[in-house]
């Protein structure tokens, strides 16, 4: 199987130099107001920046009414004169950069190269940062079931259902496998994060951080896109895997929008 490298900061020749676009410091950043385009709502509003090196096309979250929500950077002004305190501002900026090698995986993309893209860096793209004061309760269960028989998932009829169509529609946007650590976000009314481990051909502590509180269509949706995946790296990739014992999964459509036509400079190499 040829791999398919990424290098968003090519140079022509060899004696060229990159045209890498090096991000300022905190300490170099001045305060910009910047045009943020969201998709979700059709509409471009202005906030305050004061923490990143803002450019147009950015991938961006803020705070406010539209918090959760991913915009773009349409437009960026250094002069100004405004009373800050009207201003929502910008947040989190998405690590777009990636440089590595991917391997065809059907409707993803797979590398076995835990830095070409790893968990956080695919987390800034589809969810702001978590609130610091976020409480959670986690009560874990260490007994498992087998990968290869989902009855042992204990789920409702109607919403196994709805995970299957999940799976079949390409919901299951990433997915790696860390160790035994495995780790997913998934496409519903919002990017929800799926944790599990599998070992020994079991898996379990699987869950979900929608609000469902029972085995939900997410959870389902997941362990079906995790067994294709480990059967196809086991027809195709078995090198790669036993070499790394690492594996990370990604929609082709959103590497594209994020890691390509987010980087104007972008080079896609077929081998």
């Amino acid at each position: 199987m040829n791999p398919i490298g990424f290098n968003p900061f090519h140079s022509r020749t060899g004696q060229e130099k990159s045209k890498k676009r090096e991000r300022k410091t905190v300490a170099e950043i001045k305060p910009t107001i910047v045009q943020i385009f969201f998709p979700d709502r059709g509409r471009t509003l202005a906030y305050y920046n004061d923490r990143f090196d803002l450019h147009p096309g950015d991938i961006v979250f803020v705070d406010g009414k539209l918090a959760g929500l991913r915009g773009r950077v349409t437009a960026v002004s250094t002069h100004f004169k405004v009373k800050v305190e009207d201003y929502k501002r910008v947040i989190s900026l998405a690590d777009t950069r990636v440089v590595g090698q991917f391997y065809q995986a059907n409707a993803h993309l797979i590398t076995f190269d835990p830095l070409v893209l790893p968990w956080r860096q695919f987390c800034s793209w589809v969810k702001p940062p978590e609130d610091d004061g976020a409480e959670y309760y986690i009560s874990y269960d260490e007994e498992g079931f087998p990968l290869d028989d989902l009855s042992g998932l204990e789920v409702d009829g109607a919403v196994a259902e709805r995970g299957v169509g999940y799976y079949r529609e390409n919901r299951v946007l990433y997915l790696c496998l860390n160790g035994v650590q495995g780790r997913a976000i998934v496409e519903g009314t919002k990017p929800y994060e799926v944790e599990f481990q599998y070992r020994d051909e079991q898996i379990s502590n699987l869950f979900c951080d929608c609000p469902c509180g029972y085995t939900c269509k997410h959870e389902v949706a997941v362990l079906l896109q995790f067994r294709e995946s480990l059967e196809l790296i086991e027809k195709d990739y078995a090198a790669q895997w036993d070499e790394s014992r690492y594996f990370a999964i990604v929609s082709k459509p959103m590497l594209y929008r994020f890691a390509v036509d987010a980087n104007p400079g972008a080079v896609l190499t077929l081998g």
